[in-house]
């Protein structure tokens, strides 16, 4: 049998390092930002659209409207209506958010 004696040193091999592994980097975020510049694009898909559509339907229609009478290009005339539409639409909209701000504002002062 043979043990060490004091003094020898007997080194033990070791196993070669194993180089660890970045840190992952954290999940990004969704913002308003990137849903605003995605909505960007978008808006400029659909535009680039309603240019080629005004561009190809230049023909000339009469139009009558409140007693007026006046030729336009068709497009244009649809484009009128269109923004006529989204107009209504966001007037109906802001009168219905206005209420519904009003009746949290009336349901908060009875809360206190």
């Amino acid at each position: 049998m043979t043990h060490a004696q004091d003094g020898d040193s007997t080194e033990v091999p070791r196993e070669p390092a194993t180089p660890t592994a970045p840190p992952r980097p954290a999940p990004i975020k969704r913002t308003r930002i990137s849903g605003t510049w995605l909505a960007v694009i978008v808006a400029l898909v659909v535009l680039i659209f309603l240019l080629i559509f005004i561009l190809q339907n230049l023909d000339s229609v009469n139009v009558d409207f409140l007693g007026m009478s006046g030729s336009l290009p068709l497009a244009v005339a649809m484009l009128f209506s269109a923004i006529g539409g989204a107009i209504l639409v966001a007037l109906v909209g802001g009168a219905r958010i206005a209420q519904l701000r009003r009746a949290t504002r009336k349901a908060n002062k009875a809360l206190r």
